[in-house]
C-alpha cells in the first residue's frame, strides 16, 4: 500500500428524545501515512447538560442487518439500535482522478433506542449516515459545509451545502430532492414549492478549531493531520424546527452545523 493511499470511512450516528435529550455518535476508521487508526466519539446532551468522550480503541464499528443497525461501544459507554423509517439515499458528492467523497445516507429517519452506561436511556427519532472519503484533506475543494437533519412524525429533511472551488448542495425531504433557493444556520426555503425550514440555534452542542475540541487530548491523530484541518471551525446545533409548507406545518428536532475550512 502507497504511504501516500488515504481512506477515511466516517459513521454518524444521532438520536433526539422528545423532550431533547440527545446522543450524536462518530465512528471513524482512518488510514493514512501508513497507519491505520479507529476514532470514536459520543456527544450527549442530559436535561440540558452537554457532555463528549472520544476514544482511539479498535472496537466495532455499526453493523447493518436489513433495515437495522446496531453498535455496540463500551469504550464510550454507549450501545443502541436504529430501525429504518426510511429509504436510503446516496449521492457522490465530488469526484476527481484522485479519489472521491462518496454520502450515503444510510437511515435519513429510524428509530433509535440507546444505552449510556447501562442506566440512561434515550430513545426517539434517528438518523445515520455513512461518509467514505478517498482523498487527503489537503485536496479537498471544500471551504464551507452547511449540513443538517430535521425530523419529525411527518418529515425527513437533509441537506449538505458544499461551498468552495466545487459546490454540491442537496435538499431531500421524504425521498424528494428540492431545488433550494436558500441554505443558512437559520433557514431552508424550497425554491420550487416555497416550503421553509425554520431552525432556531437553541443550543450550541459544539464551537471552535476542530484540533481544540473534536482532537481535544488525541495527541496521536492530531499529530498526522495538517494545521490547516486542526484549523477547521466548526459550530454544531440542537434546534428546534419548524416545517411551513402550503398545506400546513410540523415540529420537530434538528441537528445541525456549519463548518469552514481556512482559504
Amino acid at each position: 500500500m502507497s504511504r501516500n493511499f488515504f481512506l477515511l470511512t466516517k459513521w454518524y450516528l444521532d438520536c433526539v428524545a422528545e423532550k431533547g435529550d440527545a446522543a450524536v455518535l462518530y465512528v471513524a476508521d482512518l488510514q493514512w501515512k501508513g497507519l491505520a487508526l479507529h476514532y470514536g466519539s459520543l456527544l450527549t446532551v442530559l436535561d440540558g447538560r452537554i457532555s463528549c468522550t472520544s476514544s482511539l480503541r479498535g472496537s466495532a464499528a455499526p453493523k447493518l442487518d436489513g433495515a437495522i443497525i446496531g453498535l455496540n461501544r463500551p469504550d464510550l459507554n454507549v450501545e443502541g439500535t436504529w430501525e429504518a423509517m426510511r429509504s436510503p439515499i446516496r449521492r457522490c458528492v465530488f469526484e476527481n482522478a484522485q479519489g472521491s467523497v462518496a454520502w450515503n445516507c444510510v437511515q435519513p429517519m429510524s428509530h433509535a433506542d440507546l444505552s449510556l452506561r447501562g442506566k440512561t436511556r434515550i430513545t426517539g427519532l434517528g438518523y445515520a449516515e455513512c461518509l467514505t472519503v478517498s482523498l487527503p484533506p489537503s485536496q479537498l475543494p471544500l471551504t464551507t459545509l452547511n449540513w443538517g437533519r430535521y425530523l419529525s412524525r411527518q418529515d425527513a429533511i437533509v441537506w449538505i451545502d458544499w461551498q468552495g472551488r466545487k459546490q454540491f448542495q442537496a435538499v431531500i425531504h421524504n425521498g424528494e430532492e428540492h431545488e433550494p433557493s436558500a441554505i443558512s444556520e437559520s433557514e431552508i426555503v424550497f425554491a420550487d414549492t416555497g416550503a421553509r425550514l425554520e431552525l432556531d440555534r437553541g443550543l450550541i452542542l459544539r464551537q471552535g478549531r476542530l484540533g481544540d475540541t473534536v482532537l481535544h487530548g488525541i495527541s496521536r491523530l492530531a499529530g498526522l493531520l495538517p494545521r490547516s484541518i486542526l484549523s477547521v471551525n466548526e459550530c454544531k446545533w440542537r434546534s428546534r424546527g419548524v416545517f411551513r409548507t402550503g398545506e400546513g406545518e410540523s415540529s420537530g428536532w434538528v441537528i445541525h452545523e456549519v463548518v469552514r475550512w481556512k482559504e
